[in-house]
């Protein structure tokens, strides 16, 4: 009779320029191990050019496909005014005529764009992926149901763009969690998992780099946006706030992030959706625009020490070379994770 296994996969920082890979079996109440020792680069370039044998999961969406969506089915942009910047925390059902499925059978809210395209973590071993890494203090361990845990209660999920490619923009981001435990009760520690865009390296070294589009969920069951525009100074209050589940802890959730150019690339539109059953039914429940008004909660003096060239309330409308899956303070189970370049809706034009 054959037992079935769970299996392990490591990942440690490097010693070493060869990889080590080390696999032995155990009985049906442990696991069976293996170790993997990558050379890690914060230079992506060189990452993806000396990539070995690992897949790139990406690939370029070129034959026609249909854009038609009502538009006016999402619901009224709403509800409060931030100065300058629209914020509504909209629980809206998706009603909208587009209907099409990606390649984990996940229902999409845009279409990718002619040309675009869609990254899908490999759900066999998630770490055989030149533009995906999960950090060198990371592990990662396949479940029953097929699914990996994350280890380390911050994790850092990246995707980066693929060498000679344009950088992340216009993008749905989709995955679906299960949080397993809260490492630390502390109120004061934020529990939160958030899926973040528009931008690069998040160190000390490159401050600058570190600007992101941040829509998150928090365990309670709430959400909301934050903005940062360096690293890490630049940080703005959260907006779109609302309570729209119960808890988050030992269920499987769907959560996915879209962030658009609009008005001719003057203003970005934000929009979250929740599969708060696990069924594939996506509900809006965040719909924000950032047209100016939303500053980092920082003094002057500390905001602009940073010698970033941006205004205090910039808009992010450029685009960033990663994208990031983040949880905090907690141990999770992820799956079906994927980013598109996706097609604007036709009241919009901006590329």
């Amino acid at each position: 009779m054959i037992k079935s296994r769970s299996f392990t996969i490591i990942v440690i920082g490097s010693v070493t320029s060869m990889g080590v890979l080390i696999m032995y079996f155990l009985p049906i109440s442990a696991s069976s191990q293996v170790l993997y020792f990558p050379k890690f680069n914060n230079d992506h370039s060189s990452a993806q050019s000396n990539s070995g044998n690992k897949n790139d999961n990406s690939t370029v969406i070129w034959s026609k496909r249909n854009t038609t969506t009502n538009e006016t089915s999402l619901g009224n942009e709403t509800d409060k005014k931030s100065e300058s910047t629209k914020t509504g925390a909209a629980t809206t059902n998706i009603t909208s005529s587009y209907r099409k499925f990606d390649k984990f059978a996940i229902k999409e809210i845009y279409p990718t764009r002619v040309g675009g395209r869609e990254w899908y973590v490999n759900m066999h071993n998630p770490i055989n992926d030149s533009i995906f890494s999960i950090g060198s203090d990371q592990s990662i361990t396949k479940q029953n149901d097929s699914s990996w845990r994350i280890s380390n209660p911050e994790a850092r999920m990246n995707v980066t763009t693929p060498h000679n490619s344009k950088q992340w923009k216009n993008v749905e981001i989709t995955g679906y969690i299960k949080v397993i435990s809260i490492k630390n009760r502390d109120k004061d520690i934020p529990e939160d998992i958030a899926w973040l865009a528009r931008g690069g390296t998040h160190n000390d070294d490159a401050r600058c780099n570190g600007t992101a589009l941040i829509g998150g969920i928090h365990v309670d069951g709430s959400v909301g946006w934050k903005k940062e525009i360096w690293f890490t100074g630049g940080y703005t209050d959260e907006l779109a706030k609302a309570k729209v589940a119960n808890s988050l802890l030992e269920r499987w959730i769907g959560w996915k992030v879209v962030m658009y150019n609009i008005n001719n690339n003057t203003a970005v539109k934000m929009e979250s959706y929740l599969d708060d059953n696990n069924t594939n039914h996506w509900v809006r429940v965040t719909n924000l625009t950032d047209n100016g008004g939303w500053y980092a909660d920082t003094s002057d003096k500390k905001f602009y020490s940073a010698n970033c060239g941006k205004p205090k309330d910039y808009i992010m409308t450029n685009s960033g070379p990663e994208v990031t899956f983040r949880s905090d303070n907690m141990i999770l189970d992820f799956k079906n994770l994927s980013v598109r370049e996706i097609q604007l809706p036709a009241t919009y034009s901006s590329p």
